[in-house]
Order: C-alpha cells, then sequence, then structure tokens
C-alpha cells in the first residue's frame, strides 16, 4: 500500500501524461515552453486571480514574493510553528526574523487570536518591524482569512498565503490560493497537485507585484533576456512538468477533489467515535493534502504506527519536532512549552494513508487496524 498512490494516478493518465511529454520532447521547448504559459492561465482562472507566475518549486515561490516585497533584516514576519521548514527558512534566508505563533487546536492552522498578541508583543518588544504574515493552509484546509487579514489591515501587514498543503480548498466558494496579497503553492508530487519532480506557482491580483516577481524569477530580466534591471534568481518551470500538470489539473478538477473529500468522509464515518478526527468548519473545504488523526499522547500514537507498519499500512507525522524547536532556529531563543499547542500536535497527530482511488475495501481495512490497535 502507497500513502500517496501517485503509481495508480500515473496508470490512469498514462495515455495522456505520456502523450504530453512525447510532446515537449519533440518540439524540444524545454524552458518556457508554450505549456508553461498554458498551465499559468488555466491555474490563474481555476484559482480566480489575475496573474499567475510559475517557479521552480514552493519555496522559490514563497521567496520571490518576500523579496518583491522587499522583506530584510529588521523585519518581522510571523508564521505557524507547526510547518514544514520552508515557511520559516524563506524568512531567515532573507535576513528577516521568523515570529513564530501557535496553532489552532482544532484545524493546525495558525490561531488568530494568538497572532494579534504576537504581534503587539512584537511591536512593545521594539527590536523588529513587524511587516508579513505567512499563515499556511495545512493538510488541504484554508487558515482563518476572515480573522486573519482584519488583523493584517490594522497593523498595515502583508498576508502571503502559504498554499502548498491547500490546492484545491476554499472557504465560501472563494479557493485557497486567492486570499491576502499574494498566494503560493508547491507542485511537489505528493501535494494535492502534484507534478513528477519539483515545481510551485504564485498567485496575485496585484500587476506591478506579478511583473516583479517574473523579473526575480528570470535573473532579475527588464526588457529582454540580456537586460538585467535587478539581481534576480534562477527559479523557472520546466516545460515538461507544465505538461504533466495541465492533464493532471484537469483530472483535478473533473473528479480526483471531489473524489479525496468522499475517502476523507469514509475514514470519518468510522472512526470519529474512536480517535479525534480532522475538523473542516462549516463554509470551509478542504483539499485533503493529509487525512490527520490524534492520538491521546506520544506513546499512543507510536504504537499506533508501529502497528499500522506490521499490518503494511503506511502513515506519516507530521511534524515530529515544531519550527521553534528545530537546531536551525535556535538562535531565536525558544524553548519546549513555548508554544503548546504545536507541540502537543507533534507528539499525537499521526496522517493515515490518503489517495482518491481508494476503493472501500481498503479504508475498511485500514479502518479496521486503527481499531484493533487503539
Amino acid at each position: 500500500m502507497e500513502f500517496r498512490d501517485l503509481k495508480a494516478q500515473y496508470q490512469k493518465l498514462k495515455n495522456e501524461i505520456d502523450e504530453a511529454v512525447l510532446g515537449v520532447m519533440e518540439r524540444a521547448q524545454f524552458i518556457s515552453g508554450p505549456e508553461v504559459k498554458q498551465l499559468e492561465g488555466e491555474l490563474a482562472e481555476y484559482v480566480g486571480v489575475k496573474h499567475c507566475i510559475t517557479c521552480a518549486n514552493g519555496t522559490d515561490a514563497m521567496e520571490l514574493v518576500l523579496l518583491a516585497w522587499g522583506i530584510c533584516e529588521g523585519d518581522a514576519v510571523f508564521v505557524p510553528t507547526f510547518s514544514f521548514m520552508s515557511t520559516a527558512e524563506v524568512v531567515a534566508y532573507l535576513g528577516a526574523q521568523p515570529v513564530y505563533v501557535d496553532i489552532d487546536e482544532d484545524t493546525y492552522n495558525i490561531d488568530p487570536a494568538k497572532l494579534y498578541q504576537t504581534i503587539e508583543q512584537t511591536i512593545k518588544g521594539g527590536k523588529f518591524k513587524p511587516k508579513a504574515i505567512i499563515p499556511v493552509d495545512l493538510f488541504g484546509l484554508p487558515s482563518d482569512y476572515e480573522r486573519i487579514i482584519p488583523i493584517a489591515e490594522k497593523y498595515g501587514l502583508k498576508v502571503l498565503e502559504d498554499g502548498a498543503q491547500g490546492f484545491g480548498g476554499s472557504i465560501n466558494g472563494k479557493k485557497a490560493c486567492s486570499f491576502g496579497d499574494a498566494a503560493t503553492t508547491s507542485f511537489f508530487p505528493a501535494k494535492p497537485l502534484g507534478c513528477y519532480g519539483d515545481g510551485g506557482a504564485i498567485f496575485t491580483n496585484d500587476d506591478e507585484l506579478a511583473s516583479l516577481i517574473r523579473s526575480f524569477a528570470v535573473h532579475g530580466k527588464g526588457q529582454g533576456k540580456y537586460d538585467n534591471v535587478r539581481i534576480g534568481r534562477n527559479s523557472r518551470l520546466d516545460t515538461i512538468q507544465a505538461a504533466v500538470l495541465l492533464v493532471k489539473l484537469k483530472a483535478f478538477r473533473e473528479y480526483e477533489l471531489d473524489a479525496v473529500n468522499k475517502v476523507a468522509a469514509k475514514y470519518t464515518a468510522q472512526l470519529k467515535s474512536l480517535v479525534e478526527t480532522p475538523i473542516v468548519p462549516e463554509s470551509y473545504y478542504s483539499s485533503w493534502a493529509q487525512y490527520t488523526i490524534r492520538l491521546g499522547n506520544e506513546e499512543k500514537r507510536d504504537n499506533l504506527q508501529a502497528k499500522l507498519k506490521e499490518a503494511g499500512i503506511p502513515s506519516m507525522v507530521y511534524y515530529p519536532r515544531p519550527l521553534h524547536l528545530q537546531t536551525a532556529f535556535s538562535y531565536c531563543g525558544h524553548k519546549e512549552g513555548d508554544f503548546p499547542v504545536a507541540e502537543n500536535a507533534s507528539k499525537c497527530a499521526l496522517s493515515l494513508p490518503m489517495f482518491t482511488n481508494y476503493a472501500d475495501i481498503t479504508i475498511n481495512r485500514i479502518c479496521s487496524e486503527v481499531k484493533k490497535n487503539l
């Protein structure tokens, strides 16, 4: 059994993907081929924004936005501590200060009330100037932008939606990657919409920002390839990956997103009385990057994971160590106990296999093993 069955997905889409990739090979337009522009147009239309700029990966996507906003040393950028390394890494890489915020216990996303408190504390501390917030749409569920955006407006902060796991989710029908001043996603293979390598994208309605990001992404170019008006990066989505994503985006829109929600509903129906199952607030829609249950403590979580492994069922722990306790961020001066909700999630959360083509027999088997080993 695969944790996220990309092999089965490929077999289902094999003819279309093979044809798309071979088309790129025959035309030999491996960089900035027509598929890239077509993909950007389709992604922008799907999300509901004016601009989509593809790039080499999801980490680059966030860095390019922060770079275009001029984030630098002395600036504070607020991030949830329960997230993958890249959310805070891009802030630190530009010399700014990642300021951690604890998460909401129900959704695993940044807690708006604690965000407000942390911004106030940072202002009073006077050491760093608040500049931006990076909410993360964790496990496929959009963050609480109805509360986050007014906080950002109150303090004049930019909002960068980290939609690496959230692509396809929505709030009241408004799609993930359309919130805030800009948004990013990742096309890492295991994401809700993944390619066959690395890839990423940036979304915005800001014309000036979109133009600046396109420049930064290709060596700071101006009017042409050899007109370099600023120091930039080399971060482009390969044409072959764009061709793959065009096929997969069609499947994602037509049936995959609906199918993965049905799988999640079947998990919840069988497990909700036994463990803490994911909570999707009213008017929210998840793309289920992961289906994450929560056990009573670390010992129970680890025991269940071990038993599932013995039964040939893969599972994953996201994230065994919050960002504020990572060695790379030790200079921030945090200790265990500083962000208790995130730390508890790190010890108690377990993600189960999740994909669109799981038959009832597979779901029943997984749930049966969970029940047996609680």
